[in-house]
């Protein structure tokens, strides 16, 4: 897979750029080439050999986007070790949890991390971690600052290590169904699953959709912004541009730092031609205005991306109109970390075929969408919705959930026997294009109306005082279940009854009387996890009163939010009531 990745690239052209890392501090890229890439991959391996890491051993990595980190990755690879990457913004709680599930003999991390202008201590929470985790031999750790941290027995200077290893490390021999790597995602449950993913299947799955979907040249640019801690930086980041051999851009800071201009400035200046990111910060910085997009030149821009979740119509039509000033195309990206890469986007398809806004519309290349009915028939014919399922295998498919196959079978492949169920349901439009509707969990069913809240949601995120909403289904007394809708303000305003009213309207006018929420609540602020979806399930524990058992929080942004979010349900209730 490594020699995929790098050799061939190596042998061919060995000075070509492979990554571009963007550091936090404004302004100070750091490129390095192909050969660079493997030398430091090279020396990586080899100091994980020397300290006993064999093929089949787990390793986790806990560091922030880096030369060094994607090197970690190639590296585990190089010699048929099984990284997971954990997204160094984790607890040591959800760390520890992740290397006892996976039974990792080393962790591989940076004294510290920089984002946003601020010091993120990773060692320390190493540390913590790694008291609970008696599979843990050793701790690489790397300098990403000069600050010293404490080190102790286990833990080994991974620099230090590295400048004396030798750059030539010989890669282990693969079979194509070996495992690649282990990466943990959230269930309905709250305990987090590893999802497998095997090594040819997986590499040539995010290969090919990295070229078609985002058309890919030879010479571009390639920037996802994503961090290397989820699918999107595994596949789109890592694996598919460096087996394309192409140049992908590493981002370690937010689009906010050191002002909401970031993203274009970082277009600007290294001349991005696919710029690939998540809806959530698209409407983060919709918020700022335009004139913090248009004090850039973007002309470099060919291909916009949105993943993550389905991208709101306003969002869509900001990033289309403002960022790509309405030339760029724009592909709404719908995969999963279980499906390793793309399904469902815009393109490739014949050129300048139509794009319908905010749509992923049209399966790839050797997915068969279906749709199935509450009775587990396939659902014929279009404009119709239904349960969305691939009906054949794909090469990038998940293989398991780690140590719990039976837990894998009964998440994708029991509801629907014979197909693979996403767990999101979809609308297939008059013209066969394919509009995902959101999780089937978040669906609800108002009066005998079934709604996704994503709809509801979309509707009131037209209101120009409301950036962001979530809407969950509760149970009702007369409908069945209602809508209860949570809506973060512009401006912390005295017209707030004003608003609720208007919103209201709003829903009323675009979906129907029905699906207009019986509750809407203002708070400060979403419960997210770290790339950016909302955690609805926590909605709804503190709407159905059930706040004493809030299951896994860990992968929350930040977990201060629940209590924020109590309180404030408290208040609402308390007001509602008198």
């Amino acid at each position: 897979l490594t020699v995929n990745c790098l050799d061939k690239h190596v042998e061919k052209s060995p000075n070509r750029v492979a990554l571009i890392w963007e550091r936090d501090e404004p302004g100070t890229a750091v490129h390095v080439t192909y050969r660079e890439l493997l030398d430091l991959t090279c020396r990586l391996a080899n100091t994980l050999k020397k300290y006993g890491i064999q093929k089949g051993d787990k390793v986790a990595i806990y560091m922030s986007v880096s030369p060094l980190s994607v090197a970690a990755m190639l590296a585990c690879a190089r010699i048929g070790a099984v990284h997971t990457v954990v997204f160094a913004g984790f607890s040591a709680e959800s760390l520890a949890g992740r290397i006892v599930d996976s039974g990792c003999k080393a962790v591989i991390t940076y004294n510290q991390g920089v984002r946003g202008g601020r010091i993120i201590e990773l060692k320390t929470t190493v540390d913590e971690a790694v008291k609970n985790c008696p599979s843990i031999k050793h701790v690489f750790v790397a300098q990403r600052t000069d600050n010293k941290v404490q080190m102790g027995d286990r833990d080994i200077s991974l620099e230090e290590e590295m400048a004396q290893a030798s750059s030539v490390c010989t890669p282990e021999s693969m079979d194509s169904e070996d495992v690649l790597f282990m990466l943990y995602t959230s269930g309905s449950t709250g305990k987090p699953k590893g999802i497998v993913h095997t090594q040819a299947g997986y590499l040539l799955y995010a290969a090919v959709t990295h070229k078609y979907v985002f058309d890919y040249q030879q010479g571009d640019v390639f920037g996802c912004v994503a961090d290397i801690g989820w699918i999107t930086g595994h596949s789109y980041v890592v694996y598919g541009p460096l087996c394309n051999g192409a140049t992908s851009v590493l981002f370690e800071s937010t689009p906010v730092y050191p002002d909401p201009g970031r993203y274009w400035e970082v277009v600007q200046r290294l001349k991005i031609n696919q710029f690939y990111g998540a809806p959530t910060a698209i409407r983060l910085l919709l918020n700022y205005g335009e004139e913090w997009v248009k004090k850039y030149d973007r002309s470099s821009l060919k291909i916009l991306g949105s993943v993550g979740e389905p991208i709101n119509h306003e969002a869509w039509q900001w990033f289309y109109h403002v960022v790509g000033e309405g030339r760029c195309t724009l592909v709404d990206t719908w995969w999963q970390t279980e499906t390793g890469g793309i399904c469902i986007a815009p393109r490739p398809s014949e050129e300048e075929a139509e794009i319908v806004p905010a749509m992923a519309m049209r399966p790839f290349f050797g997915i068969v969408p279906v749709l199935m009915d509450e009775n587990g028939k396939v659902v014929e014919g279009n404009d119709v919705s239904g349960a969305l399922c691939i009906a054949q295998p794909w090469p990038g498919m998940a293989k398991t959930i780690y140590g719990d196959h039976q837990r894998f079978v009964d998440a994708y492949f029991k509801a629907y026997p014979g197909y693979y169920f996403t767990g999101d349901g979809a609308y297939r439009t008059k013209k066969g294009y394919y509009q995902i509707t959101g999780r089937m969990d978040d669906v609800i069913n108002i009066s005998g109306h079934r709604l996704g809240t994503a709809e509801i949601e979309d509707a009131m995120a037209d209101h120009p005082e409301v950036p962001e909403t979530a809407v969950i289904g509760y149970p009702h007394k007369i409908k069945g279940e209602g809508a209860f809708a949570f809506i973060v303000l512009k401006e912390q305003t005295a017209h707030t009854d004003r608003i609720k009213e208007e919103l209201k309207a709003i829903v009323a006018s675009k979906i129907a009387k029905y699906a207009v929420p019986d509750h809407i609540m203002v708070v400060k602020r979403l419960p997210k996890t770290r790339s950016g979806k909302i955690m609805r399930r926590l909605l709804r524990k503190v709407v159905t009163e059930q706040s004493s058992n809030m299951g896994d929080v860990t992968t929350l942004d930040d977990p201060t939010v629940v209590k924020e979010i109590l309180d404030a349900y408290q208040k609402y209730k308390e007001k509602s009531s008198s």
